[in-house]
């Protein structure tokens, strides 16, 4: 059971009877955590097409034979209980979508492994990364009698799944950040813009930040994060002074018609937001110093994609803040990873991770259909898993709680501890 603190469910049926006071006493992982798809150390965090691509890093494994088997996956099928759970990923996949698919197997292997007597059998399957593959595939485990599914990692195939699974009465828990696609029976267990920007701006309101200037990147995930910033901004009430868009890698423009708002000896703002993954970022900041800019006047914000050691080294970004899940518990689990593989997992194989112990501790405590119904997934308390303290929304989307960090002297450091409970719904 390896790290899993699973004495604190003694009597927990009679709780999720009820769907009250699962969360409470359900701890995932027993840490805390972090979220991308690339080896930690090395590159950091990036989010998911729509919004986004992902980046990722490692060896691309052998695309699936004839049958749909995975060369080197060792089987369909992890674990032989009695409980059908299908894992689906984009295993054949062109270019990176198969490299995190073969991490995130793993991670479910690892968590059965951590899970003593686990009554799952996971069925993988490969969605080959397209809507298709996954409709197909979410046909095959349902007939199969799975009873839940995990994935798929992209939002046309998590739609498409939820498409196929929601008719029969089958819940989908996808990895897709583009909330789009979630909907009641389709949960997203997946880092998204939307809780990030909330954490950030209300820590820059409690740290007396007033204004705010945005430089967005023209990208789907900067569309997102900037509807996001508005909502925000009116319920903390921050003023936003200026947003200036520009094209991916090309922001010189866009900080040039900021500059009488955030350079000089007296800007207009005392914050400026870039939701920028490093590959941008880096753009931005060595733009910045051209018109003036002073982080010590004017604080950097941003989200859970700063979160990679190239922005840490970066002069320019010193005293930024940023919101993401606190890192320990990744660092834990990735340790647990690579003594079990050898090799590093990538940032978001946690989501897999929890997803299917929360499916094993669900099936050990719950019998029946609804063990994975709507009603127990949505319990407001929540769940604690590898990346901290989540709950699924009624409305497929999900809320996390958030540390705030701040780049200092080429690390991240936590400045603002994640909360251990999430604020009470109404």
């Amino acid at each position: 059971m390896a790290g899993f603190p699973f004495a604190a469910i003694k009597g927990l049926k009679t709780h999720i009877a009820g769907a009250a006071g699962l969360a409470s006493l359900l701890f995932l992982a027993g840490c805390v955590g972090s979220g991308s798809m690339m080896p930690p150390g090395r590159v950091g965090r990036a989010p998911e097409p729509a919004p986004v691509e992902p980046a990722y890093a490692a060896n691309v494994p052998p695309p699936a034979d004839a049958m749909g088997q995975i060369p080197g996956m060792g089987g369909m099928t992890i674990g032989n209980g009695p409980v059908k759970v299908a894992l689906i990923l984009p295993f054949s996949s062109p270019g990176q979508g198969a490299v995190a698919a073969q991490s995130m197997r793993n991670a479910a292997e690892l968590a059965l492994s951590e899970y003593q007597t686990s009554d799952v059998t996971i069925l993988v399957k490969d969605d080959r990364g397209t809507p298709e593959g996954a409709r197909e595939a979410a046909n095959q485990a349902l007939a199969e009698g799975a009873e839940l599914i995990v994935g798929p990692l992209f939002a046309g195939s998590v739609q498409a799944a939820g498409q196929v699974a929601q008719p029969m009465g089958r819940t989908v828990i996808g990895f897709s950040t583009d909330a789009s696609v979630a909907s009641p029976g389709v949960y997203l267990l997946s880092f998204l813009v939307q809780a990030e920007v909330d954490r950030i701006v209300s820590y820059a309101a409690s740290q007396g930040r007033r204004s705010i200037a945005a430089l967005i990147p023209e990208t789907t995930y900067g569309q997102v994060a900037e509807a996001r910033l508005s909502q925000a901004a009116a319920r903390y009430g921050i003023r936003i002074v200026a947003v200036e868009r520009y094209p991916t890698g090309q922001p010189q423009r866009a900080v040039q018609r900021l500059a009488g708002v955030i350079g000089g000896p007296a800007p207009q703002a005392d914050a400026l937001f870039i939701p920028d993954n490093g590959d941008g970022l880096l753009y931005v900041a060595q733009a910045l110093p051209a018109i003036g800019f002073n982080p010590q006047r004017v604080k950097l914000l941003g989200t859970g994609v700063w979160d990679e050691p190239r922005v840490f080294a970066h002069p320019a970004l010193q005293g930024g803040w940023f919101a993401a899940p606190d890192s320990r518990g990744f660092n834990a689990f990735a340790a647990r990873y690579r003594a079990r593989f050898n090799t590093d997992p990538i940032r978001l194989a946690t989501l897999s991770y929890d997803a299917v112990t929360l499916a094993a501790a669900l099936s050990r405590m719950q019998q029946g259909p609804q063990r994975f119904a709507g009603a127990i997934l949505t319990n407001p308390a929540g769940f604690a898993g590898a990346d901290g303290v989540f709950r699924f929304n009624p409305d497929g989307t999900n809320e996390r709680a958030l540390a705030v960090m701040e780049i200092r002297s080429g690390a991240a450091v936590t400045i603002s501890e994640a909360p251990r409970t999430l604020v009470a719904t109404n």
